[in-house]
């Protein structure tokens, strides 16, 4: 008799183990599922065809182009949310998504001033492997050339990183033919696709405003994947 009550004391507590572990484990699974960040609320849809057909600059891709989500983003290089984006958010996005082929990035320009358009320009003046290091260069020390008295002499020592001369650096930023584009570009993005603020990002199509965080980011392109 004592034998049996032991054998049903201990299948007793087994079972109660079992169901305990299990109520665990489910709790532990609903609080990495509650913990996940929600992807942004989205501010609309556009047209993705339309999107990126040919504007009147080339697009410059960060990224292999058949990766299958597409990151548009229309910033302007005097904007502090865009410089924050591109130096704290965007290195970590490259790394889990961009260089692993999951995603690629397009900056568009959508300059807000004359010195927003003057680095553009000059990104754009340069060989096309240097447009995303001298952007990055830009956006990191925006503080030396956008708030500086004179803005020529930073841009100009930022430019010479990236092989520019003083000639060629003048050149560049008299060029009125980039000038127009870069100002179409702009014009593009605010009459057909809605953009009105830096940065706004289109991600295969769905529209987001406002410096993206790395989990916010991370949960748009999962949900594509």
């Amino acid at each position: 008799m004592t034998e049996l009550l032991t054998r049903r004391k201990i299948l007793t507590l087994a079972a109660v183990s079992t169901a305990a572990l299990a109520m665990a484990a489910g709790d532990q699974a609903w609080s990495q599922e509650a913990a996940k960040p929600a992807a942004p609320q989205p501010a609309g849809k556009v047209d993705e065809a339309k999107l990126m057909a040919a504007g009147s600059l080339k697009d410059m891709i960060l990224g292999k182009p058949e990766a299958p989500v597409t990151i548009v983003e229309y910033a302007s290089m005097t904007c502090p949310h865009c410089a924050h984006f591109a130096t704290t958010t965007l290195p970590v996005i490259k790394e889990k998504y961009i260089d692993t082929g999951k995603a690629k990035l397009i900056l568009r320009e959508f300059p807000f001033d004359p010195r927003a358009a003057a680095a553009f320009m000059l990104a754009r003046c340069a060989p096309e492997e240097r447009y995303y290091p001298l952007v990055e260069v830009l956006f990191k020390q925006q503080e030396q050339w956008a708030g500086a008295a004179n803005a020529e002499e930073p841009l100009l020592q930022i430019s010479k990183l990236a092989g520019f001369t003083q000639e060629s650096f003048k050149a560049c930023l008299t060029n009125q033919k980039l000038l127009d584009d870069v100002n179409a570009v702009r014009e593009r993005g605010a009459s057909e696709f809605g953009v009105n603020a830096t940065p706004t990002f289109f991600i295969n199509g769905t529209k987001y405003s406002g410096a993206l965080s790395v989990d916010e980011m991370s949960a748009v392109i999962d949900g594509l994947l």
